[in-house]
């Protein structure tokens, strides 16, 4: 970390510790580790989506993180788009709390020129996207590129009004327009000069401006997409919104404010299918905005407790009400090349708040949990093991990592050795290079070897069933007991040379396709074809799903893949030897209709069904599928 960085991290801490008012508790000693954000950041920046960026993360009113990346440093002012909507609403909350606005003035009020439908729409309606005001200009009319609200308001009166005000939730940028100017001539000052006194100046963030650019560049003074900003600046904003309003024990804005601003303002609003918040939390709920800000994940109640404001060119700052977390991620995009690979920069930045989360579970983990990196020479593979006993190895499924499996590991700890780890090219392992041949099996092997296990229960799901029964095929005598969940033999064939000239050819326009549909897409794709068929839990998984796929980084199908599994040449492998160690085929209730090849190959195994689960039987039923494994490999009755 640089120099200034350092320094910076040293006033901001003391500037936070100074806020005698703020709510806080004394940081957890706990040893953060960042390096999977980092390295997600550092991918993002190589493949030249961005030619630099910062990232700060507090919790408790410490920060814990703060580092640049590429040519920022953090005094790059960068231009955050959306981001800017979060810093209008709280200075427009300012005038209300000066008891000048209403949330629920009307648009004639101060604007008596916009008649109709368009003048019934609310100050709170236009901070909310549910106006009914358009979206954006249309594209024959004039540009986004005004020098004054008043010009701005010239060119929105006249546009048709899409809706009633009320009745439907479009994300835009003209209404918060119309607000900005109804601010402006309730405080009697232009928009910047009531920016700057209520929330720039107060919160020392001295590069933050909405100033007129100029025209071309179409940026200011545009309330939902102007302002500029730097790391530490908006660091402060975030620091008071968390703490309710105060920063360094003086009030900014109201407590109210901040309540009404976090408040579910969508109301009975229409919202449409795959919105922001369903696209990246992969939930649909209908309450998904406050003023000037989205709010993504809903407490039982219906509390907002992670809040955003993200930028389409990358930036997001964020609240994380379960850790008491704020972030900022500051970048803007390279258009060209994220275009080129199928890129978005605004459904990209929100996976961070959820690989922090991972960074406080990671350092929480307890001290009887021993994790690490294993060398294989090649490649490192992550793993954690804890418990004593027989040594027993779970084995993740594609696009998912270790994590799946957070139901059994502590449970299987109690009175085994257990142990899962990541794959290679999924998690915190070596991702693949392509041409270099192995396979996931040996990979496995060594991961034994390296840990002095002679012998091992393996349990795999899906693609970890495909692997345990690679290895069960290879290297029988290493295995106490094989139990092959939702995959088994991987119906393809598995070439006897490397690719051909014609085979990578071919792969290569799929890559290229691939990217031109968008990799963000594939992975929404992928979550609905697992989500397709289950019980009755299957929603309730459906969350921790998208999370291991989000964070997922798609090195699959973006790459000639290396010949990974035996696919269909272990059959011949299976029954050319006989298998004398227990076997079990575990499949969900509502995956028992696909074809078992492993049952016809080794005659001593046994398909047993988990009830009420689908393909991902571990999570979605994870009490039936614990007991069923236990009472296998303790050579039990199943019934």
């Amino acid at each position: 970390m640089k120099t200034h960085n350092l320094l910076f991290l040293l006033i901001l801490s003391i500037s936070f510790l100074i806020s005698c008012h703020q709510e806080s508790r004394k940081p957890v000693e706990l040893n953060y580790n960042f390096t999977e954000i980092n390295k997600k950041i550092q991918e993002w920046i190589d493949n030249g989506y961005y030619s630099g960026a910062g990232l700060i993360v507090a919790r408790d009113n410490s920060v814990i993180l703060l580092k640049t990346f590429g040519n920022y440093t953090s005094d790059t002012v960068v231009y955050v788009a959306s981001a800017g909507k979060w810093l209008a609403a709280a200075t427009i909350a300012a005038v209300v709390d000066d008891g000048k606005l209403s949330w629920n003035d009307s648009v004639r009020k101060w604007l008596p020129e916009f008649t109709g439908i368009k003048g019934d729409a609310t100050l709170r309606q236009l901070l909310s996207h549910t106006s009914g005001y358009p979206d954006y200009q249309p594209l024959q009319a004039h540009r986004d590129d005004y020098q004054t609200l008043a010009e701005s308001i010239a060119q929105i009166v006249n546009l048709p009004a899409d809706t009633i005000p009320g009745t439907a939730f479009h994300y835009g940028g003209l209404a918060m327009q119309v607000a900005g100017k109804m601010a402006e001539l309730a405080s009697g000052e232009n928009w910047e000069t009531l920016f700057q006194e209520k929330i720039a100046k107060p919160l020392g963030m001295k590069n933050t401006h909405f100033t007129p650019v100029h025209r071309r560049e179409g940026h200011n003074p545009m309330l939902g997409g102007g302002a500029r900003t730097v790391l530490n600046d908006y660091a402060f904003f975030l620091n008071m919104i968390i703490n309710k309003g105060i920063f360094n024990g003086k009030r900014i804005i109201s407590e109210a404010a901040i309540l009404e601003m976090q408040a579910d303002q969508v109301g009975n609003a229409k919202v449409a299918d795959h919105e922001y918040v369903e696209r990246v939390r992969a939930e649909m709920h209908h309450g998904i905005y406050g003023l000037g800000e989205w709010r993504e994940e809903l407490d039982s109640t219906g509390n907002a407790v992670l809040i955003s404001s993200p930028g389409w060119a990358g930036a997001y700052p964020w609240i994380d009400k379960k850790t008491n977390t704020y972030g900022f991620f500051i970048t803007h995009v390279n258009e060209a090349k994220a275009k080129k690979d199928g890129f978005s920069s605004f459904y990209n930045s929100p996976v961070l708040p959820i690989m922090v989360r991972d960074v406080y579970k990671q350092a929480a983990l307890p001290d009887s949990v021993k994790t690490g990196f294993l060398d294989l020479g090649d490649a490192r593979l992550y793993y954690e093991e804890a418990g004593h006993g027989d040594p027993i190895i779970f084995i993740h499924g594609h696009s998912f990592d270790h994590s799946e499996w957070d139901p059994q590991f502590p449970d299987f700890a109690k009175k085994f050795r257990t142990i899962r780890y990541d794959c290679r090219g999924y998690g915190r392992s070596s991702m693949p290079v392509e041409g270099k041949e192995f396979m996931h099996a040996e990979d496995l092997l060594k991961l034994m070897d390296k840990l002095g296990i002679e012998k091992a229960h393996l349990v795999g799901l899906s693609l970890g069933g495909f692997i345990a029964t690679d290895f069960l095929a290879l290297h029988q005598d290493r295995v106490l007991s094989v139990t092959a969940a939702s995959g088994d033999i991987l119906p393809v064939a598995r070439p006897n040379e490397p690719w051909s000239k014609e085979g990578k050819a071919k792969r290569h326009e799929e890559i290229i396709m691939f990217k031109t549909n968008g990799p963000i897409n594939q992975k929404w794709e992928w979550l609905e074809s697992l989500m397709k068929n289950g019980g009755s839990q299957l929603n309730r998984i459906r969350r921790p799903v998208w999370d291991m796929i989000y964070k997922w980084d798609q090195w699959q199908p973006l790459h000639i893949e290396p010949r990974l599994l035996l696919a269909n040449s272990v059959i011949e492998k299976l029954k050319n030897q006989e298998i004398a160690v227990p076997v079990m085929v575990l499949t969900g209730e509502f995956d028992a209709g696909y074809p078992n090849k492993l049952l016809e190959c080794v005659p001593v195994a046994k398909q047993v069904i988990v009830p009420n689960a689908g393909h991902l039987s571990n999570l979605e039923n994870p009490e039936a599928f614990t007991k069923l494994v236990k009472q296998f490999i303790c050579r039990k009755t199943i019934d």
